[in-house]
């Protein structure tokens, strides 16, 4: 499948521990070099994956990184000013679902 000018819409709502964030790694660099717009959201336990710095250095790559800022909050993390981060709630997901050619949930 050709990737170049597709957009990818992920969503990651496990852990840091969990193996779901190797595999959103592994999609992401994949689409990425394939020449895919790619739209990552965190959302729920997602949202500590903001701490790998694989996924911190997406957006660096072009990637569109979203954030769940009520999971944030849940979990006591805090709202960093960070360039290539946006934090949002369900609405924006829902518009990501819409949008994109395919979403891949992995959760």
């Amino acid at each position: 499948m050709v990737l170049a000018k597709k957009k990818l819409g992920m969503l990651l709502s496990t852990g840091l521990e969990h193996e779901n964030l190797e595999t959103a790694v592994g999609l992401s660099q994949a689409a990425l070099d394939g020449g895919a717009e790619l739209y990552l959201y965190l959302i729920d336990d997602g949202v500590r994956a903001l701490d790998d710095p694989r996924i911190r250095t997406l957006p660096e790559r072009g990637a569109k990184l979203f954030v769940c800022a009520y999971g944030c909050q849940k979990r006591r993390i805090p709202l960093r000013d960070a360039e290539g981060v946006t934090y949002c709630g369900l609405v924006v997901l829902t518009d990501l679902i819409n949008a994109t050619d395919r979403f891949i949930a992995l959760n």
